[in-house]
């Protein structure tokens, strides 16, 4: 039985229309079969509504917003463009038989061969690369001694983290372990996984960190972390990808995440898709959703430091945000003298109390550049620095770059800068 699909007009027609823009005849139909139920899928699908919010307006067909999608019947659906996630051979050819503009979501390796004819649809994938290094040096920072990794074998998506994550983990001097599950087939029915993953965990060397592949996965390890009554981040630290609010808020403790920037992604490939639309045909291309910072939850929040005076200045330096604080006031807090708290740093933590607080700092600098639009001196004094001048230096040598290009490139579209854009 078919499913029944959602439509809605989105049309703002308060607002001004760029220059370049030419009326189409009709308003474009636009189909988007992705996963609305999650964090990753929202967010994209925000993108595409505040681009048809602009330059629209569009009529938009949804099904159920997990991941078994269906392509609307042509009986009473008569499109002009498609967002899919093509997780069956049937969509699939579904849509090749449909010929119209399509952008695919993370499409796996079978459909990346240049053999498959799928290649004629865009590619909109996630740089998995970037977040399991963001996952990895999140995990390394806490100096945790073991680390291991939970994923979706077969998924594009979930293997090149795991390789990357993996790769990143041996240069650091350490191994990472890998959950298998029975097979690929039962990778996604976790309650037939759960008892083994729960074994796992309970086997794996204590402390350690582990990566899972996005914050379903991140559940399902908290869960069994529960099962076999091992503390968390004490004994076990755990982070995810997607940033799905909601998720990572159902978890407990709280589950920290690699954010993504599927927002800007969204829009992106709402861009590309209106001039398929407009020349009628496909131009195949991919569009990459960049991996922004991790946002640090209650499963991580904790530095695997046996020191505790070490452990209580970390403490106090985060819940500072290094704002009104330096390496003297830290030793003072600590009740001991600077060379002495820089040398138990430099072994627990492996770098200088001045280095942690510049790191804390920029930290807080670019997720202010990432979620507001306050002017980069107000940044600045709000990050704790001297004066914007100088933030400015330390964007150049630790980011090569400026903070301005910093926001212009990874910030997620707000409403606000979506307007100013017109």
């Amino acid at each position: 039985m078919d499913r029944v699909g959602i439509h809605a007009d989105i049309s703002y027609e308060a607002f001004a229309v760029p220059s370049f823009w030419t009326p189409m005849r009709h308003t474009p139909q636009v189909a988007l079969l992705i996963e609305t139920s999650r964090g990753y899928g929202r967010d994209v699908a925000l993108g595409v509504a505040r681009f048809a919010r602009l330059h629209g307006p569009w009529s938009f067909h949804l099904t159920p917003g997990d991941f078994e999608q269906s392509f609307p019947s042509s009986q009473y659906w008569k499109g002009d463009g498609v967002f899919a996630r093509l997780v069956s051979e049937e969509i699939a050819d579904q849509l090749l038989a449909a010929g119209l503009p399509t952008i695919a979501l993370d499409k796996s390796e079978e459909q990346l061969k240049p053999t498959s004819p799928l290649t004629q649809f865009s590619d909109l994938r996630v740089d998995s690369v970037a977040a399991a290094r963001l996952a990895a040096e999140h995990l390394l920072e806490r100096r945790y001694r073991h680390y291991a990794f939970v994923g979706t074998p077969g998924k594009v998506w979930s293997d090149h983290r795991q390789q990357t994550f993996g790769e990143v983990i041996r240069q650091a001097g350490f191994e990472a372990q890998v959950f298998e599950p029975v097979s690929t087939e039962l990778a996604g029915l976790w309650e037939r996984e759960i008892s083994r993953l729960t074994d796992w965990v309970a086997s794996l060397p204590k402390p350690v960190g582990i990566m899972a592949c996005n914050d379903e996965h991140g559940l399902h390890v908290l869960d069994a972390c529960r099962r076999a009554g091992v503390r968390v981040p004490e004994q076990v630290a755990v982070i995810g990808v997607d940033n799905d609010s909601l998720l990572c808020e159902l978890c407990s403790p709280t589950l920290s995440s690699v954010v993504l920037n599927g927002v800007e992604g969204g829009y992106q490939a709402a861009a590309h898709l209106d001039a398929m639309m407009r020349k009628g045909g496909n131009d195949p291309r991919e569009i990459v959703v960049n991996a922004l910072r991790v946002e640090a939850r209650q499963s991580t929040d904790l530095l695997g430091v046996d020191n505790r005076q070490v452990a209580a200045a970390l403490a106090l330096i985060k819940r500072s945000r290094g704002r009104d604080i330096s390496a003297d006031s830290v030793a003072e807090h600590a009740e001991l003298n600077r060379r002495e708290l820089d040398a138990m740093f430099r072994d627990s933590v492996g770098r200088s109390v001045s280095a942690e607080i510049q790191r804390i700092r920029l930290e807080h600098a670019r997720r202010l550049l990432e979620e507001t639009d306050h002017p980069i001196p107000a940044i600045a004094e709000a990050a704790g620095y001297s004066s914007a001048s100088y933030m400015i230096q330390v964007f150049r040598r630790e980011l090569d770059t400026t903070p301005s290009k910093y926001r212009s490139r990874v910030r997620s579209l707000s409403i606000a800068g979506v307007e100013r854009s017109t």
